[in-house]
C-alpha cells in the first residue's frame, strides 16, 4: 500500500504483541518503516532527537505513533502530554493500542489530545484486521494539518 511517507513509531513493551503488530503490519501491506520502542522514556527520545537518537537526522519524519498506555518507565498517558505539550509535536498523530479495557484510561487517553483509541485484539486475524484499518486511515485517507519539522532544539 502507498501510503504516507514517515516512520510508524509502535511503543510497546511487549514482546509478544511487537511481533503480532509487525506481522498484522506486513500481512496488511504497510511499507511505512516501523520502529519499536519498548518504554515511554525511550519513545520521548526517539521522538525529541535525544539520548541514543540524538544524530537521527533533523527531516526524519514520524507518520504516526502507536503508543501503549502501560509502559515501563513513563507511561503512555505522560508521554501524551509532553507530545502535546511540545510544538513541534502536537500535531502528531498519536494512536492509543492498547489491552486496557479501563475506563479510565480512555478518558485519560482523550482529555490528553489522542487521535485514536484501539484494543488490541487477542485474535490474530482481528488484529491483523485493525492494523490494515489503522494503516489505511492514518497512513493514506486521513489529512493531516502541516507539522512543523520535528528538530533538536
Amino acid at each position: 500500500m502507498k501510503t504516507r511517507q514517515g516512520t510508524i513509531l509502535l511503543v510497546e513493551d511487549n514482546p509478544d504483541d511487537v511481533a503480532l503488530a509487525l506481522r498484522a503490519f506486513k500481512k496488511a501491506d504497510i511499507s511505512n518503516e516501523i520502529r519499536v520502542v519498548s518504554d515511554g522514556a525511550e519513545a520521548l527520545d526517539y521522538l525529541f532527537f535525544q539520548g541514543p537518537y540524538a544524530g537521527r537526522g533533523e527531516n526524519a519524519r514520524t507518520a504516526i505513533v502507536l503508543l501503549d498506555i502501560n509502559l515501563p518507565k513513563i507511561g503512555g498517558i505522560e508521554v501524551l502530554k509532553r507530545v502535546r505539550a511540545d510544538d513541534r509535536t502536537r500535531r502528531l498523530p498519536i494512536i492509543m493500542l492498547t489491552s486496557s479495557k479501563e475506563e479510565q484510561d480512555l478518558v485519560d487517553a482523550y482529555d490528553h489530545g489522542v487521535n485514536s483509541y484501539v484494543r488490541k485484539p487477542v485474535d490474530f486475524i482481528q488484529f491483523a484486521e485493525a492494523a490494515r484499518q489503522i494503516g489505511l486511515y492514518w497512513l493514506l485517507l486521513n489529512e493531516e494539518p502541516p507539522t512543523p519539522v520535528l528538530t533538536m532544539r
